[in-house]
């Protein structure tokens, strides 16, 4: 593609607080539209690509990017920007394409993992399955574009997912290391960057022997109170 002037183009391709900004009366899940201040902190640091603006690998960034907003807090079809709902279709490792109500039912993480030895989708709900991951990954679990190989109508881009293991997986303990998952997908979308259809492609049983190598916890610790998580904050709205 020829040089892209992404702030002329629509709100679903811009950046995530930009896209935020302009959210209004919108139906959140958890009441408050969320805040990734301190997501961006992190993603400063620890992002291994620094995109330049108005190229396809930003364009395609902030488009998943809204995608991840509304397939975690927007509980209304309708006013999902980044899709075309009544059409879009996602499918994880060629199985079921499953659909926007799907996503707002079960979840990203549920979804995206399916049933492995380690991890049962069938015995998760949205909140159950949120929760677990949220606790795993208490400072967040980043997300970035690597590479796009291919420019619309399909876009395939290679992306990486990563986050500090730093809470209890269940009864597996926490091994404290930075747990990396990369994978490629392949979006189908309109003339105007809606996603018509969502190919995922990665190792989901390599990402559950790295949340299981730190063994099963020897006793479970005494509760103690401890700050809000990056997850909280998120469904809070907090500032900061």
């Amino acid at each position: 593609m020829s040089q892209i002037d992404i702030e002329k183009l629509h709100l679903w391709v811009q950046d995530r607080d930009t896209v935020l900004k302009y959210s209004t009366h919108v139906e959140w899940r958890y009441g408050k539209k969320p805040d990734y201040t301190y997501s961006n902190e992190k993603f400063a640091q620890e992002s291994t690509r620094n995109h330049l603006p108005n190229t396809l690998e930003t364009l395609v960034q902030n488009l998943v990017r809204t995608f991840d907003i509304e397939a975690n807090f927007k509980t209304n079809p309708a006013q999902w920007l980044s899709v075309v709902p009544d059409q879009f279709r996602m499918s994880i490792n060629g199985g079921s394409r499953y659909t926007i109500t799907d996503l707002i039912n079960s979840g990203t993480y549920k979804l995206m993992i399916g049933n492995t030895k380690d991890y049962k989708a069938s015995e998760e709900n949205f909140t159950t399955s949120t929760n677990l991951f949220h606790t795993a990954f208490p400072d967040g679990f980043l997300w970035e574009v690597l590479e796009v190989y291919s420019g619309p109508p399909y876009i395939v881009y290679k992306w990486r997912h990563w986050g500090q293991f730093t809470g209890a997986f269940k009864d597996y303990a926490p091994t404290l290391e930075t747990i990396e998952v990369i994978g490629t997908s392949v979006a189908h979308v309109t003339d105007d960057f809606k996603i018509l259809s969502l190919e995922q492609y990665y190792d989901n049983t390599n990402f559950l022997a790295k949340l299981t190598s730190g063994g099963k916890l020897v006793k479970t610790p005494e509760e103690q109170p401890k700050p809000k998580s990056f997850w909280q904050k998120l469904r809070l709205g907090a500032r900061g």
